[in-house]
C-alpha cells in the first residue's frame, strides 16, 4: 500500500487549454475551439500540482472518430451517422497507437507534441494516465501509426461467421448495417445537411459494442462502436482457459507464468501490446472503460503483463457490478475500481436531501476488507457536475460530501477539472445534454475558463466564491496526501453517536482516523440551513486504543489551522463539544499531550 494518499485529476484534454466561449450547440472547431497538448504548460502543470495532485488522467487522449476533416493528414473521413457529437465520442477510438489530431498544433507532430506533454508532466512530479477502451472499438478502426508486425483489429476476421476464437469482431452474416432510428428530437450534426458524407456502408454488420447483434442498433446502444471478440461465444460460454481456483492469491509472476503456454484470442494480445506500446512511451497507468464488460481471465492475463514490465503501473477500472469488485481485484489484478453504486450512489443521495449519513457506515462495513481499491469521486465524466441542479444545486453543497470522500478511505481520491472551481455544465453542447460537461462535442467550460484567465493559469477571473471554493480543494486535498493517518486505522462512531448523543442527528456525520504519529476526529455537517451543536462521544474501546489517559486534548483543525475545541477524556470515555455551521466539515487533530 502507498504510504500517502492518491490524488487523480482528471481532465478532458480536448476542453481544458480552450479559451472561446462562443458555445454554439453543434458549433465546429473554428466556431467553439479546441485545446491543445500544449496548454498544458510548465505554469499551469505547478498549479494543478499545487492543488494537490499526483496523478492527471488524461481523458480522449487517443485518435478516436470525429466528424473534423484531417484527410490531408492521411486520416480517412469518419461519416455522422456512426458519430456522437461533432467532435466524437473519446470511448470510439479509430487508431490505438496514435493520439487525437485535434490535440495538436501541428496534426503531423502529434504524437510528439503529446510525448513532450508526458516529459513536462512528470518534470512537474506528476504521474500520467490515460484510457484504455479493452470493450470496443469505432466502426472505422484505421492504424496509421502501427508498429511493426502490428495489424489492424478485423483485418484476418473470418467474416462469413458470426464468431471464430481469432476474429476480433462479431458479425451479423450478410446483412448490410442500418442507422438507428433517431428519436427524441436527435439529428446528426443537430440537423445539418449531410449529403456530402455519401452513405455510410458496413457490410457484413458488425455487433455494436454493447453487444447488440442487431443489423439496425437502437438509438441507445453503443452504435458508434463495435463489440471486440475475446473469446466468448454467442452463447456465454468461454473458449479459453479458466483461472484455476485458489489463483485469487497467487501472484503477478504465477498469473504472467500460467498464461506462457495458453491457446488464446488474438484480441488478447493486441489489447497486451498496446498497452506495452504506451507504457514504453512513459504514461505510468491505465483507466479502464467498462472493464466488466471484459472477461476476467484476460485482466489476468493482461495487467500481469504489464506488472511484469512495470510493478508500479496504476491500473484502475470502471466496474459497476459489486459482485464482480473482488474477483476483478484478485484474480483480474487490479489496483483500483470504481466506487459508484456502493459510496457515490450513497453520498449523492445524502447531498440532495433525502439520504441518510446512517447509511455510510453499512458502505464501509460491506468494503472493509477492499476499502484501499475502492475510488472514491463526486464527479467525472460521466456524472452530473456537482452544482448541477440534479446533484447540490451550489458547488458549496458538496463540501462536506468532499471531505468524507476524501479523508474516510485510503482509497485514491478523484477530482474532475473545474469541480474546484463550481462548473456546472449548463452548456447545450449538441450530441451531449446540460448538467455534464459535454464529452462530445467542442466547448467551453466557463468557470474552469475563468480559472484559466486566458492561458495565466492563475484564477484571475475567477470570482471570490469560486477562489474560495478553490482554496479549500487545495486544502482539502494538500492535507490528505501529507497525511498518515488516512493510510492505517479507520473506526466509525457515527452509530455509537446517533445513539448517545443528543442533538446529533442523520444530516451529521463523524469518524476517526489514526496513526502512530497523527489522530484526527473527523466531523461534518449536510445540512444546507442549520447550525448544529452538540457533544461528541468518543467510546471507550477507542479511547483504550489511543491509550489516553484522563484529561484534555488539543484538538486543531487541519483544513484552516484554527484550534478549534478540546478533546476531554473522563473514565475512559471522550467528550469534544461541537459547533458546525452549515455544510462545515472540521478536521481535528488531537495533541497526544494532556
Amino acid at each position: 500500500m502507498n504510504k500517502r494518499k492518491t490524488v487523480i485529476y482528471q481532465v478532458f484534454t480536448r476542453l481544458f487549454g480552450n479559451t472561446k466561449t462562443t458555445n454554439k450547440p453543434w458549433g465546429t472547431i473554428e466556431e467553439n475551439g479546441v485545446g491543445k497538448f500544449n496548454d498544458f504548460t510548465e505554469k499551469a502543470l505547478q498549479e494543478i500540482k499545487k492543488l494537490g495532485v499526483t496523478h492527471i488522467w488524461y481523458t480522449g487522449v487517443l485518435h478516436h472518430a470525429m466528424i473534423t476533416d484531417y484527410t490531408k493528414y492521411g486520416i480517412s473521413k469518419d461519416h455522422p451517422d456512426v458519430v456522437k457529437g461533432r467532435a466524437g465520442s473519446p470511448y470510439a477510438i479509430k487508431d490505438y497507437y496514435q493520439v487525437d489530431p485535434d490535440l495538436a498544433v501541428n496534426p503531423s507532430k502529434r504524437m510528439e507534441e503529446f510525448e513532450q506533454l508526458i516529459k513536462r508532466t512528470h518534470t512537474a512530479g506528476i504521474k500520467v494516465l490515460i484510457d484504455i477502451v479493452p470493450n470496443h472499438v469505432a466502426r472505422k478502426y484505421k492504424g496509421l501509426n502501427n508498429p511493426n508486425g502490428i495489424v489492424d483489429f478485423g483485418v484476418n476476421d473470418d467474416t462469413n461467421v458470426v464468431y471464430k476464437k481469432d476474429n476480433n469482431f462479431y458479425y451479423v452474416v450478410g446483412e448490410k448495417f442500418k442507422i438507428p432510428e433517431w428519436r427524441d428530437g436527435y439529428l446528426p450534426l443537430g440537423g445539418e445537411n449531410i449529403s456530402d458524407f455519401g452513405t455510410y456502408d458496413e457490410f457484413p454488420v458488425k455487433w455494436t459494442g454493447n453487444g447488440s447483434g442487431l443489423a439496425q442498433p437502437d438509438f441507445y446502444d453503443w452504435y458508434e462502436t463495435v463489440r471486440i471478440n475475446y473469446g466468448i461465444k454467442p452463447d456465454g460460454s468461454k473458449d479459453f482457459d479458466e483461472l484455476p481456483e485458489g489463483f485469487d492469491k497467487k501472484t503477478i509472476t504465477e498469473h504472467a507464468d500460467f498464461w506462457k503456454d495458453k491457446d488464446i484470442s488474438d484480441s488478447w494480445i493486441k489489447f497486451k501490446d498496446i498497452a506495452l506500446f504506451w507504457l514504453a512511451k512513459g504514461v505510468d497507468g491505465f483507466r479502464y472503460d467498462m472493464a466488466e464488460m471484459v472477461p476476467v481471465e484476460f485482466w489476468s492475463y493482461m495487467n500481469s503483463s504489464i506488472k511484469t514490465k512495470n510493478p508500479d503501473a496504476f491500473l484502475l477500472a470502471e466496474v459497476y457490478n459489486p459482485d464482480l469488485y473482488r474477483p476483478y481485484i484478485y484474480l483480474g489484478k487490479m489496483d483500483y475500481l470504481y466506487d459508484k453504486v456502493a459510496f457515490y450512489d450513497s453520498i449523492k443521495h445524502i447531498v440532495k436531501g433525502y439520504g441518510w449519513t446512517d447509511h455510510i457506515p453499512n458502505v464501509q462495513d460491506e468494503m472493509a476488507d477492499i476499502e484501499h481499491q475502492m475510488l472514491h469521486f463526486l464527479e467525472n465524466h460521466d456524472e452530473q457536475r456537482l452544482p448541477s441542479a440534479d446533484f447540490a444545486g451550489f458547488a458549496e453543497n458538496g463540501k462536506p460530501a468532499m471531505v468524507v470522500s476524501a479523508t474516510i478511505s485510503s482509497s485514491p481520491t478523484l477530482i474532475y477539472f473545474g469541480q474546484e472551481v463550481g462548473e456546472s455544465a449548463n452548456e447545450k453542447a449538441g450530441f451531449g445534454s446540460p448538467t455534464r460537461t459535454s464529452i462530445f462535442d467542442y466547448i467551453g467550460v466557463s468557470n474552469h475558463q475563468r480559472w484559466m484567465n486566458n492561458k495565466e493559469f492563475d484564477g484571475g477571473q475567477l470570482t471570490e466564491q469560486e477562489k474560495k471554493l478553490r482554496d479549500f480543494y487545495e486544502r482539502l486535498l494538500n492535507f490528505t496526501i501529507n497525511s498518515s493517518a488516512l493510510m492505517e486505522h479507520y473506526f466509525g462512531i457515527h452509530r455509537f453517536n446517533r445513539e448517545h448523543t443528543e442533538n446529533y442527528n442523520h444530516r451529521i456525520f463523524s469518524f476517526v482516523r489514526w496513526s502512530n504519529d497523527e489522530k484526527l476526529l473527523i466531523v461534518s455537517n449536510f445540512d444546507r440551513n442549520k447550525t448544529h451543536e452538540f457533544t461528541l462521544k468518543i467510546p471507550k474501546n477507542l479511547i483504550s486504543d489511543w491509550d489516553l489517559k484522563d484529561g484534555e486534548y488539543q484538538l486543531t483543525d487541519k483544513l484552516y489551522g484554527e484550534i478549534r475545541s478540546i478533546l476531554k477524556v473522563k473514565n475512559n470515555v471522550g467528550f469534544v463539544k461541537v459547533k458546525l455551521n452549515p455544510l462545515d466539515s472540521l478536521i481535528l487533530k488531537m495533541d497526544t499531550k494532556a
